[in-house]
């Protein structure tokens, strides 16, 4: 593969990689870290001078933290941020009280987080970034694609630099995550097929307000429901002395003013606090909630993954974790393929396996958004749907069960996890087993391992799993685990069982004994 003959203007050979990312938000930088710790070469650039201001998407869902937690920030995003508080409902000067608006949901063996976690967008970037740097990369502040092309052997970018200079860039395959506007998606012409969620705008604003004399707390979300001009709401951001305000507005044909002024005004004219008491505006920005979607989240050698892919009301909390999830499901395809000698055809079954996944998703946040505004109180409480941890692929072309009679988790669901114990009886929770970026197969009970050349439901040579398989046997003869309570049994259904798990915690294969197939052309 000719990778190293394209030159920038000065003449020079253009760096070479393997994959080419375009933008440096949550889902840029997750895909650069899960590249990254797998030894593909990826080529981060980044439009702007550094990474984006603004708390935007605050909130990080359960299967989100454990995506975290298996690219090595878990704890870092842990200790950054904090749990939701309970809403405190306000009428002018008056507290009604307090509510939730999240449903709570009690701790669960087969799951290590049970609830959202409240972390501004900024310090997720911060974190995902200095995880890059630790593990080697980097990200080309200032540096814009204008354009591409692509060829059966890879992808041509051409950049713009911040200081007028121009070049351009060649790799194996190229991934938009470049936002919502993404010029790699206008570029390739795929089209965003959506709608206009609520006609009129909504101001969003990072503030460090002086209210606790007026009530203004940190332990409630306060909401103003009944506003003059529209609803506010003043959240604190976990791990800083910020409030998130959100203000939407009642008239379609609002101008609102996000200037630092017309912040404090708004904030003003709609609470009981006085502009004098918005020390400080920190950034501020007018957007008109939309869902879109792209038509294909492919091109060729060209992805698309995050708002480029989706664009999500802020209602719900879904766009971000949307977006992370889209890069950890196409990271380890990009590894396979790059590494492992896996098929190529592997990675067509991102789009197979994430867009219907975002339109579902799209129609949550619309939900609770379209709820949120007709006073629906319980429409737009968030339920556990919002956990995204019962989003499954068993429709998807790498979900294959040979069990005649499947248990409580099916191929292409999530694989749960489980407090378990080593054979010296050392505790130990199953998803601390799994963390890494190899398939696990995981063997219950006194079931027989396949052999070393087994085709997995005839899924083997498309996956590339030679050379990145660990077995892990539970209970049966010479285990690596016990299953003192139970809670393998329970979450994965009684042995003997075998279950192939992806580098993205999702089964791809269920058996209770090995079988032989045909080699999938991944075409179901």
């Amino acid at each position: 593969m000719e990778l190293n003959n394209v030159k920038d203007a000065s003449g020079t050979p253009a760096p070479v990689a393997d994959v080419l990312i375009v933008g440096a938000g949550p889902a840029g930088l997750t895909l650069a870290v899960d590249l990254a710790r797998r030894g593909v070469r990826a080529r981060v650039v980044e439009r702007g001078e550094g990474l984006l201001p603004g708390a935007r998407g605050k909130g990080i869902q359960p299967r989100s933290r454990e995506v975290f937690d298996d690219l090595g920030v878990g704890e870092a995003m842990r200790d950054a941020g904090g749990p939701y508080p309970p809403m405190m409902k306000w009428e002018d000067e008056r507290r009604l009280g307090a509510f939730e608006m999240m449903e709570r949901i009690e701790p669960a063996p087969d799951r290590p987080y049970h609830e959202g976690w409240m972390l501004p967008q900024w310090r997720t970037a911060e974190i995902l970034h200095a995880r890059l740097t630790e593990l080697g990369g980097h990200v080309e502040f200032g540096t814009a694609l204008t354009g591409l092309e692509q060829d059966g052997d890879g992808v041509t970018a051409h950049l713009a630099h911040a200081d007028g200079s121009a070049g351009t860039a060649r790799a194996a395959y190229l991934v938009a995550a470049d936002g919502g506007r993404s010029t790699v998606r206008k570029a390739l012409g795929i089209g965003m097929t959506g709608e206009t969620v609520d006609p009129a705008p909504t101001v969003v604003a990072d503030v460090v307000i002086d209210g606790a004399e007026r009530g203004l707390d940190r332990d409630h979300w306060h909401v103003w429901w009944q506003a003059p001009g529209g609803g506010i709401a003043l959240c604190p951001l976990a791990g800083t002395d910020q409030f998130q305000a959100l203000a939407q507005y009642d008239d379609p044909d609002a101008v609102p003013d996000a200037s630092p002024e017309g912040v404090r005004q708004l904030i003003a004219d709609r609470t009981p606090l006085a502009a004098a008491d918005v020390r400080e505006v920190r950034w501020a920005s007018v957007f008109t909630p939309r869902a879109a979607m792209a038509d294909h989240f492919r091109a060729g050698r060209v992805f698309l993954v995050g708002d480029a892919a989706h664009i999500h009301s802020p209602a719900g909390g879904q766009g971000l974790n949307t977006s992370v999830q889209d890069a950890y499901n196409l990271g380890w395809k990009l590894g396979q393929v790059l590494r492992h000698g896996a098929d190529p055809a592997l990675l067509d079954s991102y789009e197979a396996e994430r867009l219907p996944v975002a339109a579902g998703v799209l129609g949550i946040s619309t939900r609770i958004h379209q709820a949120h505004r007709a006073g629906d109180a319980t429409g737009q409480r968030r339920a556990e749907e919002v956990h995204q941890l019962e989003l499954s692929y068993r429709d998807g072309p790498l979900a294959v069960d040979d069990r005649d009679h499947p248990g409580p988790v099916a191929a292409g669901d999530r694989a749960p996890d489980a407090p378990c114990a080593l054979p010296d009886r050392t505790p130990v929770r199953l998803f601390d087993v799994l963390r890494g970026p190899q398939f696990t197969l995981l063997v219950i009970g006194d079931a027989e391992p396949p052999t070393p050349d087994a085709d997995f439901g005839g899924l083997a040579t498309a996956l590339g799993t030679a050379g990145c398989l660990r077995t892990v046997r539970v209970g049966g003869p010479d285990p690596d685990l016990l299953d003192p309570d139970g809670h393998v049994a329970t979450g994965y259904g009684p042995g003997p069982a075998l279950f192939l798990i992806r580098p993205d915690g999702h089964v791809c294969w269920a058996a209770d004994t090995a079988r032989t197939r045909t080699p999938s052309a991944l075409t179901h």
